[in-house]
């Protein structure tokens, strides 16, 4: 007796649904492949959330919609959703089994940096589409230092939002009470959430606790995903130390930055207690843990 019926667990792992709310150029596309990869070999399936324009906050009623598809579509289970769209508290909607959400976030001037010229120039993942803001060949230097609206400070505020949900507060530039429930909702709401500069050890991590999806992932990715599914925005070029100097002067930023060291401390403190280091290499521990002293006693 060392857990719940063997067909129990299975039948909560083929009910399960999975909700990656991704945010923009946190490397998501390349997170996303590893997952589209897997699917078949796994058995589960993966399902793009498109919203018009992008739009990551849902109307009421598409919000009703959406809940009621997550939780009883039962032919797309075991599912993976993934898209733009900031967390949605499925528990207001009277649903008993929520559906797990993680997600993966970046250093904040690092992200508008790659928005920035991913609008300009594209990437290397479909070349040849025509991108909003192409044949602007403004530097994102040169936007700090004229007061550009695309690099605004404002332009920042993504993150926290996207974490904090459908509130209106979420989405007011700055709102410390908006920083405060993306916090919480990390906490609380995400299974787990990641970063972009320690990816492979965020998908380490998702294979060792949801087999059920990710068995196979991390070999994926070492030895394919590195390659083919890291996506590169082309033309990009690093600011210089006085431009983020520039941008580091700002509440937004000082506040976007706190919401990211906050995450990253977090994913460091689970990782800690699920990994061991040996010669530079991290390995997923073992069970350690039993159940012992069981009464009454079996016949």
């Amino acid at each position: 007796m060392d857990g719940p019926r063997p067909d129990a667990a299975l039948d909560e792992e083929e009910d399960m649904v999975i909700i990656y709310n991704r945010v923009p150029k946190t490397a998501s596309t390349s997170f996303t492949n590893i997952a589209y990869d897997l699917c078949a070999k796994n058995k589960y399936h993966v399902l793009h959330i498109n919203t018009t324009k992008n739009n990551p906050v849902m109307s009421l009623q598409d919000q009703v919609r959406f809940v009621k598809n997550i939780t009883s579509w039962k032919e797309m289970k075991p599912g993976f959703y993934h898209g733009h769209v900031s967390y949605l508290d499925f528990a207001k909607f009277g649903v008993k089994k929520k559906p797990i959400y993680i997600n993966v976030i970046r250093d904040p001037i690092e992200r508008l940096v790659s928005y920035y010229y991913f609008l300009r120039f594209g990437d290397d993942y479909r070349p040849g589409l025509r991108r909003r803001k192409q044949g602007d060949k403004k530097t994102f230097d040169e936007c700090v230092a004229e007061g550009g609206s695309d690099c605004a400070p404002e332009k920042l505020w993504l993150q926290i939002p996207f974490f904090c949900g459908h509130s209106s507060e979420c989405w007011n530039v700055g709102s410390r009470w908006a920083m405060d429930q993306a916090k919480y909702n990390l906490i609380n709401e995400y299974f787990l959430v990641g970063v972009t500069e320690e990816l492979e050890d965020f998908i380490m991590l998702l294979e060792a606790a949801l087999p059920r999806f990710f068995r196979g992932a991390t070999e994926l990715y070492r030895t394919v995903g590195k390659k083919s599914h890291l996506r590169k925005t082309t033309e990009k070029k690093l600011p210089t130390k006085q431009t983020i100097a520039k941008l580091q002067q700002s509440d937004i930023w000082k506040m976007e930055n706190e919401f990211y060291e906050f995450a990253l401390e977090q994913f460091q403190f689970i990782r800690a207690h699920a990994v061991r280091e040996k010669d530079g290499d991290l390995y997923i521990l073992s069970q350690n843990f039993f159940y012992e002293k069981i009464y009454p006693k079996s016949n």
